[in-house]
């Protein structure tokens, strides 16, 4: 069985593993400060180096899930200043076989790979086997791909979906988008309201501030205190996951009649999984089986949670063992 080494680079850590094939060894990872090693002046060849160095683990194999964009087998970082390509990963591990994936490239490559014991059904609806599937990740940041199988293997082409503009069907919908250009504006960033600025993890904390500035007293929470006033009742909290899975459901119907996922649509990431609980309480499914001119929300398509924080150094592991 041939080894290989598995990356899953974070904005704030990096997730490292040893794979046998396709089966990452659970008990291999480890996570590395992405900050200390930047601050040093090194990247993520040292702390695949260092990896080797401290496990004494000689591999074949190489594949890395960078959050950012990838062109050319070229990754940039959003949120380090780290550029990652196939030599550099060689140098480091000495590995023949090198992959170079976005990190929802890699969480598309593995669905199919994931037990059932970490995926929630949140939507029920008709999933057909070998469709198209469509992976949604809701972290940090946001993004979205489909997942396309095929005689020739799976394709998961890369996006960057989660910068297109939020939807706006009510007048509340557009007020928010309002704010939001307002913030980002009085901020210095680009004035736009993508649908990273209300889903991502500093999304919630954004519309938190949208729903107290409408109800009249304006206020801040980080998103990890409005889930927590969230559990206590707070009507402002309950204002702002509201809107979330408002806007949530907005977004997955209009992918989904992009892209025609009868194999599924894969939720992915830390606030898909915070937000869980609360996805049928503020009506998900209702919102997302929406009556239009073409008649396919209502009964087609599925929604799935999850719950699995090593589904990126799966799906590298699957995608390498693919090309071998």
């Amino acid at each position: 069985m041939t080894l290989s080494i598995l990356a899953d680079i974070g904005g704030t850590n990096t997730r490292v593993a040893l794979a046998e094939g396709s089966e990452v060894r659970i008990d291999s990872i480890r996570r590395f400060p992405n900050g200390d090693y930047q601050a040093q002046g090194k990247d993520i060849a040292h702390v695949l180096r260092d990896y080797l160095d401290q496990t004494g683990a000689q591999v074949t194999g190489v594949c890395v899930a960078a959050a950012g964009p990838v062109q050319d087998g070229v990754a940039e970082m959003t949120n380090l200043s780290w550029v990652i390509d196939a030599s550099k990963l060689t140098g480091a591990t000495g590995a023949s076989r090198v992959a170079i994936l976005n990190d929802l490239q890699a969480q598309g490559q593995a669905l199919g790979h994931i037990p059932a014991t970490n995926l929630r059904s949140v939507v029920d609806g008709p999933v057909k086997p070998g469709a198209s599937m469509l992976v949604v990740g809701l972290g940090t940041g946001v993004n979205a791909a489909p997942v396309h199988p095929g005689a020739q293997g799976r394709v998961v082409p890369p996006s960057e979906c989660g910068h297109v503009s939020m939807p706006i069907r009510t007048e509340e919908d557009f007020q928010l988008a309002r704010f939001i250009e307002a913030k980002l504006r009085a901020e210095g960033d680009a004035p736009h309201a993508g649908v990273e600025e209300v889903l991502a993890g500093r999304g919630l904390a954004n519309l938190y501030a949208f729903a107290a500035y409408a109800e009249g007293h304006p206020a801040s929470l980080t998103s990890a205190d409005v889930l927590k006033a969230l559990g206590a009742g707070d009507p402002t909290a309950v204002h702002a996951a509201r809107l979330y899975i408002h806007i949530l459901a907005q977004m997955l119907a209009d992918l989904a009649l992009i892209h025609l996922p009868y194999g599924g649509i894969y939720l992915i990431g830390g606030m898909s999984r915070a937000m869980t609980p609360h996805m049928a309480t503020f009506g998900l499914g209702p919102q997302f089986r929406e009556k239009r001119r073409v008649d396919l929300l209502t009964q087609d398509f599925s929604i799935t949670v999850v719950e699995d924080d090593y589904a990126a150094l799966t799906g590298c592991a699957a995608y390498l063992e693919s090309q071998a």
